[in-house]
């Protein structure tokens, strides 16, 4: 098939790459054209785990193309994605400047029948503008399908090539035949693809999102309540997830959610909840926890140094806000990290894929490093933000060395209580033993 993706960033190039690895003949359009320009000489501008092998393999392939031209990606397909940013607002609500803009460009320059593809997070409604605008600009026929993704990053492309269920909002016939002609490859082990009617399918997507951001946020709370009782959020998370109602996944404590999509999507769906007159109360409270969570460490690392962390040196570990990815947005470090400077810190940095663009955000306020060791290196404490692999393991004995003093702030829970009271160092976590505790 022929297909047309407007927008090359995480969800477009995942979602073009991912197409042409079935046989599809893809041209990916955007407007930035040294990024495209890189693109065409194979150049991937994302970090995604296993995408650079299928993009590599299928622009040689001659089924990955790219582009700046809108009227060649509009004359190249038949079904042509829309991937293009979403935005927060202000006042919390998703900014579709973008979608609607390039919908009324399709309705003005299209052909021939399309389906077109809602493939952004939008707010229930959205197709319906969408129709509305390209009606406006032309009398030919054309569909417009909601089809949200539902990528993790850092497991993007597993999610796209073997996903747990396809959703096509659309009530068209015709439609729904080519979207399922499109996707019968990604399916052939049996998961569902559930079709159901566009304001349905664009609900499901922050209704999923919000869901986990919820989950994820009580057992924060919960958590900080453990500190309060004396409990250990460990053996409670085990207790819960054996629950098949509950589940074992989204149990894990730590210093809130970031990313491209919960934030965006929890404020999103509880600023739509307003528009149409109705108070999303759980989601207001999850706001309002997260961003308290992402900073729930200062204190404590201000009480330690008895609230004069001026010129100390805190080393930190992981920058994205989660292992497997560049990606930096809203992620609890960069608060942290804004509250550390602010209180006269030095701050030194290592994280195996996100430090560039971290750099780009702050410049020379930070010390870069080229190791976790080198990060901790005279430090005056240890602070681990991102769970990536390469933490879970460090030679404590090196890391006592290093450091001034044994001291570490985990906000992912990465290590056992027990073993760092061994190891001799002082070791605060979330929902665990006494923070304040020296051992």
């Amino acid at each position: 098939m022929k297909i047309s993706v407007i927008g090359t960033g995480y969800v477009g190039l995942v979602t073009g790459t991912c197409l042409a690895e079935t046989g599809n003949n893809v041209l990916c359009i955007d407007i930035n054209e040294d990024k495209v320009r890189k693109m065409q000489e194979g150049e991937v501008p994302i970090y995604e785990p296993h995408l650079d092998v299928l993009f590599e393999r299928n622009i040689k392939a001659g089924r990955l193309k790219f582009s700046t031209s809108l009227d060649e990606g509009l004359n190249h397909g038949d079904i042509i994605f829309l991937a293009l940013p979403t935005p927060e607002d202000e006042d919390g609500s998703a900014d579709l400047s973008y979608v609607l803009g390039v919908a009324s460009q399709i309705g003005k320059k299209i052909q021939s029948y399309k389906v077109i593809v809602d493939k952004s997070t939008v707010p229930v409604g959205t197709a319906d503008k969408v129709t509305q605008v390209i009606s406006q600009e032309t009398d030919i026929d054309f569909d417009v399908v909601s089809n949200p993704e539902f990528l993790r990053e850092g497991f993007a492309v597993d999610d796209f090539l073997k996903p747990e269920r396809i959703v096509i909002g659309s009530e068209s016939e015709k439609a729904i035949g080519l979207m399922k002609k499109l996707y019968k490859p990604f399916v052939r082990s049996g998961n569902p693809i559930i079709v159901m009617d566009e304001r349905s399918a664009e609900l499901t997507k922050y209704a999923a999102n919000s869901f986990l951001a919820t989950k994820i946020t009580f057992m924060n709370e919960i958590a900080n309540f453990c500190e309060k009782v004396g409990a250990d959020v460990d053996k409670v998370r085990i207790g819960m997830g054996t629950d098949s109602r509950i589940g074992k996944r989204f149990l894990f404590p730590g210093i809130g959610y970031g990313g491209s999509c919960f934030p965006k999507d929890v404020k999103a769906l509880h600023k739509s909840g307003k528009d149409f007159g109705y108070d999303f109360s759980i989601l207001n409270s999850v706001i309002k926890i997260n961003d308290i969570q992402k900073k729930v460490l200062v204190p404590r690392i201000e009480k330690y140094f008895k609230n004069d962390i001026k010129g100390k040196t805190i080393a930190i570990w992981g920058l994205s806000f989660k292992p497997e990815t560049d990606d930096i947005r809203e992620a609890p470090a960069l608060y942290i990290i804004e509250e550390l400077l602010s209180k006269g810190a030095k701050i030194k940095v290592f994280d195996p894929e996100a430090m560039p663009n971290v750099k780009r955000k702050f410049g020379d306020q930070l010390i870069y490093t080229l190791n976790k060791y080198e990060a901790t290196k005279n430090a005056d404490a240890l602070l681990i933000c991102t769970e990536w692999s390469i933490f879970r393991t460090p030679d404590f004995v090196k890391l006592k060395e290093e450091l001034k003093l044994p001291v570490i702030f985990d906000g992912r829970n990465l290590f056992e209580v027990e073993e760092m009271e061994k190891e001799g160092f002082y070791y605060s976590s979330i929902g665990r033993k006494n923070a304040d505790q020296i051992f």
